[in-house]
């Protein structure tokens, strides 16, 4: 225990001796990370208010702040070609925000991709519907994984369909 406190005492002095008394805390990995998830945090809410403002969405009820945080966002225009995902699509299914933009939401199915509740998908989006439905989708690697999708259409300001939009997290 005598080589503990000794020890304790040595650093303590030293740390008493430099100039700089906070430690470099940017080079510690879990700060990274944090700072790197608060920045994506707010390029993804300024991207959402851009498309909202610039496409006159009319109001919703959407706490995007929240949405945010807890599930993957998918915009897609109203040919269904992915306009904005956010950030957080990596950890969800490996897949970059780049990557999937230009694309079809259909890149996430495949064989074991439930065919009837893909269809309840697609008669909801061509009704003009909200929807809640969970189904297989595929990671970039392959892998499965069961996603509950929200999904809305948008309009504008004069009731023309403008977007759609996803809430996504994996059930």
């Amino acid at each position: 225990m005598s080589d503990f406190n000794q020890y304790d005492e040595n650093i303590a002095l030293y740390n008493s001796s430099l100039k700089v008394k906070s430690p470099p805390i940017y080079c510690w990995d879990f700060n990274f990370n944090f700072l790197e998830d608060v920045r994506n945090f707010y390029l993804d809410l300024n991207k959402l208010d851009a498309i909202a403002s610039q496409n006159k969405w009319s109001a919703n009820d959407w706490d995007l702040k929240s949405k945010l945080k807890e599930e993957v966002i998918i915009v897609t225009d109203s040919k269904l070609k992915i306009v904005f995902a956010s950030h957080n699509i990596v950890a969800m299914n490996g897949y970059s925000s780049n990557e999937v933009l230009g694309k079809s939401p259909r890149m996430f199915q495949g064989k074991e991709t439930n065919a009837i509740v893909s269809k309840e998908i697609r008669n909801a989006i061509i009704e003009l519907k909200p929807f809640e439905k969970t189904i297989i989708n595929y990671k970039k690697n392959g892998d499965t994984y069961q996603c509950l999708i929200k999904g809305f259409p948008v309009f504008n300001n004069k009731g023309h369909l403008s977007h759609y939009i996803a809430f996504e997290k994996a059930a």
